[in-house]
């Protein structure tokens, strides 16, 4: 018996004390339909994140801890100056179905990215492409000076196009891990990709397992059910501040800010859109109900973030009640009834706040907001649902709404203002609009020096906070927690990259 024990140790092992028996589970609170990570296929939506995060999926570039592009499944690429693009990839990469990553696979996967995504075409410009070896040819549309900032999007991950299954979502990477089974808003099961090109993947399993509710994966981590965690809720943090675990922080760009609905008829009032600016105490958001974990707001992007972060700006406004009930006064917003709630011509300052609970600051800031505008006679009805999606395509239903963006996903400031400051871009949600925003960001897209594309970004986060179309109230502050046998479980600015050859459990 002991012989065949032993037989059957050695033959798990692959005949040596590799790190092939290690397993390891990771609890995770966006990994979820609601969350628009339903799979791991790029292709689809913001299914890259998972793609990347949970290393099955590269790109062609790496983005740095200060957010600057560094050669990945790309050694080099130039530019002539204009709409062409040479790129050289590495030599020796193989997809985990063996195939070889050259550049017509490259091609034939932007090909398909860009019949099938939402973002990718607009984003990246892309015209025509050349395969020849290595070298893969891109000329875009038009001059596109972020075009290989964009090309490390999560959606930009290679996969190999005749392994991968489009329906279920299951894809083949060049990353260190590959699927072994996937249950949309349950689990991800991970095993090694044997191909893997940059190191040997330390672990013979690994599960990311969706835990939504902060108390639940609190509990998860203590009881030793999982080994880390992804979105700890910050009441939480003290159970883990001991030698039995570790922490792993970093600055990200992630805002959690609320975007004004310009169709609505309280939040179309520049007097009251102005009062909401000043009236949300962000200050006392973060040091109260974020614990100090996390980063106050004044622009687009954080204080210091390049050249273009949000302290560069002017026209950000600090919590100052004062000023606000000066605005709704002017406005003709008084309290006439002594109801603590302000209102006009017969209609209550009662504004419709919505939100989601999938990302736990949100509901925090419902929280924080609604006691600080009460305090200048504004009321707040807080709508808090997984359904939100849903309640934004109905305008009447809500005047502001409370998300979270990674607003420099790229390390370029391009990318938010084209996806959520132009009409009808796809997270304008409140239908903002000025001719001046749109000139500057069309001057953005086409500008190819960085520290003229940082004053233009610096331009645009004061147009619209001129206007009050957003308030940034705070950027996330990264924590990944683990136990204390875990090892190069590391937070990246881009959050990105959670899952990597390297990481480990003793």
């Amino acid at each position: 018996m002991m012989i065949a024990v032993m037989v059957v140790g050695c033959s798990c092992q692959g005949g040596t004390s590799s790190n092939k028996e290690k397993v390891m589970k990771i609890g995770d609170t966006t990994f979820n339909s609601e969350n628009s990570e339903e799979s791991v296929n790029p292709h689809n939506s913001y299914n890259g994140w998972a793609c990347i995060r949970y290393g099955i999926g590269e790109t062609l570039i790496h983005y740095t801890d200060d957010m600057k592009i560094e050669p990945w499944l790309a050694d080099k690429w130039e530019n002539d100056g204009a709409n062409k693009w040479t790129i050289t990839l590495h030599n020796g990469i193989k997809f985990s179905s063996g195939r070889d990553m050259d550049a017509n696979a490259v091609k034939e996967c932007f090909e398909h990215l860009l019949a099938t995504h939402d973002r990718a075409p607009s984003d990246t410009k892309i015209a025509s492409m050349e395969a020849n070896g290595n070298v893969l040819t891109i000329t875009t549309s038009e001059p596109n000076p972020a075009l290989m900032n964009y090309l490390g999007d999560p959606y930009a991950c290679i996969i190999d196009m005749a392994a991968s299954n489009m329906e279920t979502g299951v894809v083949a990477g060049t990353g260190p891990y590959v699927v072994k089974e996937m249950v949309t808003d349950d689990h991800l099961t991970l095993t090694p990709n044997n191909t893997y090109w940059n190191g040997t993947p330390k672990l013979k399993e690994l599960t990311i397992k969706t835990i939504t509710d902060g108390d639940t994966l609190s509990a998860a981590l203590q009881s030793g059910e999982i080994d880390a965690a992804y979105g700890m809720a910050y009441e939480a943090y003290p159970n883990f501040e001991n030698n039995k675990y570790q922490f792993s922080s970093i600055q990200t760009s992630r805002a959690f800010f609320v975007s004004m609905n310009m169709q609505s008829p309280l939040a179309s009032d520049p007097a009251v859109r102005k009062a909401i600016a000043y009236g949300i105490n962000k200050e006392g958001f973060v040091k109260t109900l974020l614990n100090g974990h996390g980063v106050v707001g004044n622009g687009a992007f954080p204080d210091g973030f390049s050249d273009f972060g949000g302290d560069k700006v002017t026209s950000a406004k600090k919590y100052n009640a004062d000023e606000a009930k000066k605005e709704l006064e002017k406005a003709g917003w008084v309290d006439s009834d002594g109801d603590g709630i302000r209102e006009k011509n017969g209609q209550k300052l009662v504004i419709k706040w919505l939100t989601y609970p999938s990302r736990q600051e949100l509901p925090l800031l419902a929280e924080s907001a609604q006691a600080s505008l009460k305090d200048i006679g504004i009321g707040v009805e807080i709508n808090n649902t997984a359904n939100h999606k849903q309640f934004r395509k109905d305008k009447s239903s809500w005047d502001v709404y409370a998300s979270a963006l990674v607003t420099a996903p790229s390390g370029d400031p391009q990318y938010f203002f084209t996806t959520s400051c132009l009409p009808g871009s796809d997270y304008n949600f409140g239908g903002y609009e000025n001719a001046d925003v749109t000139k500057l960001v069309g001057d953005l897209s086409k500008e190819f020096d960085t520290a003229k594309r940082a004053q233009l970004a610096v331009q645009l986060q004061d147009k619209i906070l001129d206007d009050d179309a957003y308030v940034f109230c705070s950027f996330l502050q990264m924590n990944l927690i683990s136990k204390s046998n875990v090892k190069n479980y590391t937070a990246h600015a881009c959050d990105y990259y959670e899952v990597t050859a390297d990481l480990d459990i003793e």
